[in-house]
């Protein structure tokens, strides 16, 4: 670690002489971030592959006997969702293996693409970080120590479809259905084999019992996928939620702006700014999910005034990489995303593919602070087991305590003592 001083300079400096130290460290500042800038040109963007998707898609519409007024509309997204094997291989060249694998894999693990997913994914590469997430793999029946219900919500479940953690916020499950089945899901217990939304009584006893607990100000509402409900219904939700007094704000965590951001039509976002404040949570875990229709997506929400945050999953050989992860949080911002948490996986049974170490995520973080602006940096989170909370990870900066001092390492790992002193 490289030593500094905290004394401040007491000899006269000549304009030059700053003039020159300041050119010198922004020199030294341009070396650091010259291999991210190298990197940052091979590292797919949504936004710069336009044309490669719009050639996929118009080979989806065929197939489908479809028009672009279709594609546009999320309920057909919805409708035609690929589920089966057989309709999988008139998009992505399978090895009989392969077909196998998906095949073994969907008796026990549900798996369904939306169109548009389908059109990101690059189907001559087994490591597009689109198809890692959104095709089975023979790597999810290998068990390796997890588990069904990795945050124990079964038995953080007071009433009705309530998960709480916390003292003062909790989440309401509205469904099970999604726009795209990711093979990471922390729910994919509760997937089953029939889509359906949360029967109404549910929906009642959840709201009741929020209604009933005075101390909670902030409601969540997730699934399964909030926005994969009908508008009118999903309003009807909502306008039931805010109108009890105590709670301050309602948070949507979805996923469809991501996987069908048809979803996301002036009609909704209109609808959901009656209610604010009122937040929305996406999940983005590669810069090349951020693509020109997201983006119209993301500008049709914040244009109403709601604000955007992203839950990123660290995922091993799709977005393990500071890089990629820098990249993806400067994308993120772009389009008016604020990155919010950086998620340790979870154990969740049929996803230790997908795991990485606690020590790769902290490395990740310690390459973003300093490297990119503040904004760009999210909270890196573990979950603690058994639905104990989000608990914030991070590098170690104070490296020692003194009498009226701290020790503290800078983003440059250059040390130094700072006051630790209370002025009468």
């Amino acid at each position: 670690m490289e030593n500094s001083s905290n004394s401040f300079e007491k000899e006269a400096i000549c304009p030059k002489e700053k003039k020159n130290r300041a050119l010198a460290r922004a020199r030294e500042l341009s070396r650091k971030i010259a291999d991210y800038q190298q990197q940052y040109k091979k590292i797919p963007k949504g936004r710069e592959r336009e044309g490669v998707f719009s050639e996929r898609k118009r080979k989806i519409l065929s197939y489908f006997a479809a028009s672009q007024e279709d594609w546009n509309n999320w309920k057909w997204q919805m409708q035609n969702r690929v589920s089966s094997v057989k309709v999988l291989q008139n998009f992505i060249d399978l090895t009989p293996a392969e077909v196998a694998e998906i095949k073994n894999v969907g008796q026990k693990f549900r798996w369904s693409i939306s169109p548009y997913f389908l059109s990101l994914i690059d189907p001559d590469d087994r490591n597009c970080p689109i198809g890692k997430q959104a095709i089975p793999q023979a790597l999810e029946l290998i068990d390796n120590g997890g588990v069904r219900d990795p945050m124990a919500e079964e038995f953080t479940n007071p009433a009705g479809t309530v998960i709480r953690r916390y003292p003062d916020r909790l989440i309401v499950k509205l469904t099970n259905i999604c726009g795209m089945f990711c093979r990471h899901c922390q729910r994919r217990r509760e997937i089953g084999e029939v889509d359906q939304h949360i029967e109404q009584e549910l929906i009642t006893e959840s709201i009741n019992y929020i209604k009933n607990n005075k101390e909670i100000r902030d409601v969540l509402l997730t699934g399964g996928d909030p926005l994969t409900l009908p508008t009118t219904q999903l309003e009807e939700i909502i306008k039931r939620v805010r109108a009890i007094p105590q709670v301050e704000i309602i948070r949507i965590g979805t996923r469809m702006p991501i996987t069908i951001p048809q979803r996301v039509t002036k009609n909704l976002a209109k609808m959901l700014a009656k209610y604010h404040p009122l937040y929305i949570n996406v999940q983005v875990n590669h810069p090349k999910e951020l693509t020109r229709e997201v983006f119209q997506a993301c500008d049709l929400l914040t244009k109403e005034g709601i604000p955007l945050g992203n839950q990123a999953v660290l995922l091993k050989g799709i977005n393990n990489d500071y890089q990629v992860m820098r990249c993806l949080n400067q994308e993120l911002l772009q389009a008016r995303i604020k990155p919010y948490y950086l998620f340790h996986a979870k154990q969740v049974i049929g996803t230790s593919h997908f795991q990485t170490t606690v020590d790769e995520g902290i490395e990740i973080m310690e390459k973003l602070r300093g490297f990119t602006s503040g904004m760009a940096i999210p909270q890196f989170i573990i979950n603690a087991p058994g639905g104990l909370g989000k608990t914030p990870v991070s590098p170690d900066y104070i490296i020692s305590r003194g009498l009226n001092y701290v020790t503290i390492r800078t983003w440059e790992k250059k040390v130094v003592d700072y006051p630790n002193r209370q002025y009468d």
